[in-house]
């Protein structure tokens, strides 16, 4: 199976997981190998552990990484972390990197139903399991509709296009990923056409919706930090503002300290940070990257580490 995948911010996300070559790591959204393989490179008695919920790239996983003995493969999602280390009988890890949002070959592969630019069935399912894009679009109210597109779509329109769809399902269901792309060009002004594609912000948030992305962020990143040995790292790529939003207030609670109003004389709450930011700003891609993988140009890395 051909599965493109050209690895955003490579060198800084692996950099920033200081890889010890007796170390034990997690590429919780390994995908076709790229971040996995030179995270193994670096190991000598250490441990990867590579981990996708998609099927498809988990049987790709492990025919890229079959020469590489340190490495196990593992279907799960990266939310389910703790009782996936359980299973394999690890306690503590020294790093985790988390590469978050929808693959390049899941966009291209067009009868997974992700993009806007091919005709295919809506689908949207990372895992291939679960309530598809389909399901949603057809069986969710009008409110909810709303909600999906104006609150992880961030849809200036949302409530027009809710109105399109549940119009046009009324008369037959909405089955592809065309047909949708072109009810939503058709319920927003011709001035909102101009800013890219009209139906990307509702394709993105149908697709967080069906897969659940931003609940598993939250709770991906508590599991992860949670198995962090000490001095262990966790770096997170995200690609959109919903996204990095999550991680960064989750990185602040992390390293937040003592949280008594300022007048009192001594600490009362003893509470302590948890870790350190690695990176006080995110890690963005150069001009060089963006112009060889356009896809990774809204990237962001945040990488904390635990006390």
């Amino acid at each position: 199976m051909e599965f493109a995948h050209v690895p955003v911010l490579l060198e800084k996300a692996i950099e920033s997981l200081a890889v010890r070559a007796d170390g034990v790591y997690v590429d919780g959204t390994a995908g076709g190998g790229g971040h996995s393989r030179e995270i193994a490179k670096r190991l000598t008695t250490g441990r990867l552990i590579c981990l996708d919920r998609d099927p498809d790239a988990v049987e790709v996983l492990k025919e890229r990484m079959a020469g590489f003995s340190c490495v196990t493969v593992v279907e799960g999602n990266f939310a389910d972390l703790g009782s996936i280390l359980d299973g394999l009988g690890i306690d503590k890890v020294d790093g985790v990197l988390l590469d978050i949002g929808v693959s390049s070959f899941q966009l291209d592969k067009a009868e997974r139903g992700f993009s806007f630019h091919f005709d295919a069935p809506l689908d949207m399912r990372m895992s291939k399991k679960g309530k598809s894009a389909y399901e949603i679009i057809n069986s969710a109210s009008f409110e909810e509709l709303v909600h999906i597109i104006s609150a992880y779509g961030e849809e200036r329109y949302a409530r027009s296009i809710a109105r399109a769809i549940e119009r046009e399902r009324k008369a037959a269901p909405i089955e592809s990923t065309l047909q949708l792309a072109e009810i939503i060009k058709n319920a927003v002004p011709f001035s909102a056409r101009r800013d890219g594609h009209p139906a990307r912000r509702t394709f993105q948030a149908i697709r967080i919706a069906v897969n659940d992305e931003l609940e598993n962020l939250k709770l991906g990143i508590d599991e992860a930090f949670s198995r962090l040995g000490h001095r262990g790292r966790l770096s997170v790529i995200t690609f959109h503002s919903l996204e990095d939003r999550i991680v960064k207030r989750a990185f602040s609670e992390l390293t937040k300290g003592c949280v008594c109003p300022p007048g009192f004389p001594k600490c009362v709450c003893g509470k302590e940070p948890l870790g350190k930011l690695i990176t006080k700003k995110p890690e963005e891609p150069g001009m060089e990257e963006i112009e060889t993988n356009p896809r990774s140009r809204s990237a962001k890395l945040r990488t904390i580490e635990k006390y």
